[in-house]
């Protein structure tokens, strides 16, 4: 199948097949005598696997270390656990880190005015902040 048809199979834009390939991604992809790119089911399984991936937040490092896992048979699943497990506790983390700016956001919206007038404590906090901010830290206990 054609560039085209790979995408609409595998739910990649054909702009990002080209990006994986790039990459190294994916297995060396046939061409036709013109140049175009010829996938079979194998490609668009390997795409379906990357996209996955990539909708679990996954990095292309990532990524690729788990197409190698995949594709080895003689794998030790533990590894891919580790990969899996470190993954999940960096978007914990991530998580967290949001949940602190988005109760800072709030608890300085709840002492803004929200009026005419000038004074605005959400932007006193921004002007406050300096290199080392700890405004959205999560160790911020200033509105808790």
């Amino acid at each position: 199948m054609n560039i085209g048809q790979a995408a609409d199979v595998s739910g990649v834009s054909a702009k990002m097949i080209r990006h994986y390939e790039s990459l190294g991604l994916l297995p060396d992809i046939r061409r036709t005598d013109s140049g175009y790119r010829q996938y079979d089911d194998g490609a668009v399984h390997t795409l379906r696997f990357i996209r996955r991936a990539r909708d679990l937040g996954f990095g292309m490092e990532e990524i690729r270390t788990l197409l190698q896992l995949w594709r080895n048979r003689r794998r030790a699943s533990g590894e891919v656990k580790r990969i899996a497990l470190q993954h999940a506790a960096d978007l914990q983390r991530r998580i967290d880190e949001m949940q602190a700016m988005k109760r800072t956001l709030e608890q300085l919206a709840e002492h803004c005015h929200g009026d005419d007038r000038p004074d605005c404590p959400i932007l006193e906090d921004l002007a406050e902040a300096g290199p080392s901010a700890h405004a959205c830290h999560p160790a911020d206990t200033r509105f808790r």
